[in-house]
């Protein structure tokens, strides 16, 4: 398989996102346990979040801000529980204040994230849109992850295989949310090749679709 294109950003992430069957733990990674479902897991599957200087809980997607870390799966209904039965505050050990919608916070700047990589990485010469240009890299082995756009045509998008193997595939941005990276109104098609961009936009992904594909 052909090397990446560009260069790695210094925060590359390395992680098990979703296939089409579900999602893949990587127990290589480190683990942390969520304080809604008690379950341990890869960070891959865990939303971090501090407490501000305002006692106010903020989701840390970067994984970067100064404080102990709380960590809720990455499932609306875990997040909304911690939000709803003060376990935020119990884990802070002090009282906090989580907001009602947090959970749509958390999903909706995931979407900006993923988003904003995917632009990057476009500019970087690591990801492609267009059924033709997509397929090109497919049938080439340079693509290792497909993405498709939630509400393009099924029948459309089962044209497109993903990459052999798992977490190559990912459906949880919309098309106009896909058109936003790539400089267009609507995109359907969209792929990846291996690289620090793409295994971000694959940790981040994860995450947004266990939040996503639980909103129902």
């Amino acid at each position: 398989m052909k090397q990446a294109r560009g260069t790695p950003g210094p925060e590359a992430l390395v992680a098990e996102p979703m296939t089409r069957g579900g999602r893949k733990k990587d127990r290589d990674g480190p683990e942390r346990r969520c304080i809604a479902t008690g379950v341990s897991g890869p960070t891959a599957e865990l939303i971090r979040f501090v407490v501000g200087p305002d006692h106010t809980v903020v989701p840390d997607l970067a994984e970067k801000l100064p404080g102990r870390g709380i960590w809720v799966s990455a499932d609306r209904g875990a997040i909304g529980k911690a939000a709803k039965k003060g376990l935020f505050s119990r884990a802070a050990k002090q009282t906090v204040k989580a907001e009602p919608d947090l959970a749509d916070l958390v999903t909706d700047r995931l979407a900006v994230r993923v988003i904003e990589l995917l632009s990057l990485a476009r500019k970087a010469g690591e990801a492609v849109s267009g059924f033709e240009k997509v397929k090109a890299w497919l049938v080439s082995e340079e693509a290792v992850c497909l993405l498709q756009a939630a509400d393009g045509s099924e029948r459309e998008k089962v044209r497109l295989r993903p990459p052999k193997g798992e977490n190559t595939y990912f459906t949880d941005l919309t098309a106009v949310e896909l058109g936003l990276a790539f400089g267009r109104d609507r995109v359907i098609h969209a792929a990846l090749v291996s690289g620090g961009l793409g295994a971000r936009i694959k940790y981040e992904s994860a995450r947004l679709a266990g939040l996503r594909r639980l909103k129902g």
